[in-house]
């Protein structure tokens, strides 16, 4: 476990601990009238899935944690020796036709040039 990923999880239940203690709050403000009579329900309603719509990435940051990252379970392994390209012979022969001239000449563009300009007054 590294520390960005622990961190991402502390930082994921923050909002869904403030939610919480917010409901609590609301629940003790309304006494023992209750949420509907004294006008809390809606937002204690609006509290609740808000602070459900927080859980799922705190869900998802606590799978990764425990399960490990997909990114960890797919390293890619380093070539192997027996490859049959050679990056020495291949810039070899890059630099050999460079320096002999025998590179592509650049293509021109076709039409016209393009006007510069932009926004504004049109030049005439």
């Amino acid at each position: 476990m590294s520390f960005k990923s622990v961190f991402g999880v502390v930082a994921a239940l923050l909002p869904v601990g403030y939610c919480g203690y917010l409901l609590l709050y609301f629940r003790d403000v309304s006494g023992e009238a209750g949420p509907v009579e004294t006008g809390l329900g809606p937002t204690m309603l609006g509290l609740g899935a808000v602070g459900l719509l927080f859980t799922i990435p705190l869900i998802l940051k606590m799978v990764r944690l425990f399960a490990g990252s997909p990114a960890s379970a797919a390293r890619v392994e380093p070539l192997a020796e027996d490859s049959t390209f050679d990056a020495d012979a291949a810039l070899a022969r890059y630099l050999a036709r460079k320096a002999a001239g025998g590179g592509e000449a650049p293509v021109p563009p076709r039409g016209p040039a393009p006007r510069g300009g932009g926004f504004g007054r049109r030049s005439v």
